[in-house]
């Protein structure tokens, strides 16, 4: 049996934690206990208007697991045995919830470092496409099998439309856009601008721009919508259309969001070793019109569901790697 120090286990968790989550809400706490490692999620940190089946949620949970797995990798140890709770559905008020548990065990050979401290989002624009980032599309084509890009400019400018219309669709919801405020950390005296969330940077916003949008998406929203501003006050076509390629993340239908979150983490990391950052563009995948649409232009095998969407190329600017987490301490249970 594998044991574990105190100062072993946050070293594993302050790596695990840079795993992505829905929102940046970071749901996911830690406890070793009887040789195992146990991983639990707090309800609390949910966002039931946007994610009311809870799927993001659990997908997020699979993200981090895929964070430790990599952390034990680096450190000679590997998962030997996976005890998964299945998915049901939950209420914010509910207390902490068991999500899986894992045997570890040794492993002989080290695998090649992931890029998990430089993988962020990069919701900036992209630098015209040239052969040497086609060579890197072409590359992660080939890694995997679970992903659809879309190169063509086209295709491109019909997918950016698309997602402003999605976005908009959302935005719409008063209580939608009122839970996704509640995870904006606009300004740099935000208590918790530097815990979680979606801060300035991670907005690739100036402190004027994330002051401008809280007021847009605010109490301003209705008014601006009415007139007929919001919708050009919010769009992100132009971003969306200097992309090299739209990547379509698909899975098989009915798998577990929590084994999805897992490969979504592994795909982000294989276009991050290509050196391409993407955005997700999560509006494209929870609207079933969008994700319907996208499917069948671009023939999703039928079998298959598209998870998520990402705009991605090679960054016009310098990325920041700053990550909002919370502390380690705060992670264990």
């Amino acid at each position: 049996m594998i044991d574990l120090t105190p100062d072993d286990l946050k070293s594993l968790v302050a790596q695990a934690r840079l795993a992505p989550s829905v929102h940046n809400i970071q749901p996911s706490r830690w406890r070793f206990k009887y040789g195992t490692i146990e991983l639990l999620g707090d309800p609390r940190r949910s966002i039931p208007m946007a994610d009311p089946e809870w799927r993001d949620w659990r997908l997020s949970h699979g993200a981090a697991l895929e964070g430790l797995s990599i952390a034990l990798a680096s450190r000679g140890l590997q998962i030997a045995k996976l005890d998964l709770e299945p998915p049901r559905q939950l209420r914010a008020t509910e207390p902490m919830q068991s999500i899986a548990r894992v045997t570890l065990a040794s492993q002989n050979q080290l695998p090649p470092a992931e890029p998990t401290a430089t993988r962020a989002s990069w919701r900036g624009s992209f630098k015209p496409l040239h052969t040497e980032t086609q060579s890197d599309l072409d590359r992660l084509a080939a890694a995997r099998n679970d992903i659809l890009l879309v190169r063509d400019a086209d295709a491109i400018a019909d997918t950016a439309d698309l997602a402003d219309r999605a976005g908009l669709f959302f935005l719409r919801d008063a209580e939608h856009r009122r839970e996704l405020v509640a995870w904006m950390r606009p300004a740099s005296s935000h208590a918790d601008y530097h815990r979680d969330g979606l801060n300035a940077e991670a907005m690739c916003l100036a402190a004027v721009e994330a002051w401008g949008a809280g007021l847009v998406l605010g109490p301003l929203f209705q008014t601006l919508d009415r007139i007929g501003l919001a919708a050009p006050l919010v769009c992100e076509r132009a971003k969306t259309v200097t992309a090299s390629a739209i990547v379509l993340f698909h899975r098989p239908k009915g798998e577990d969001a929590f084994v999805s979150g897992r490969a979504f983490y592994r795909a982000w990391l294989d276009m991050e070793r290509q050196g391409l950052k993407g955005c997700p563009m999560s509006a494209l995948a929870d609207w079933p019109v969008a994700r319907a649409a996208l499917a069948e232009r671009h023939c999703v095998p039928a079998d298959r569901q598209i998870v998520s969407v990402f705009r991605i190329g090679r960054p016009n600017g310098t990325p920041k790697f700053a990550h909002a987490r919370l502390p380690v301490d705060e992670l264990l249970a």
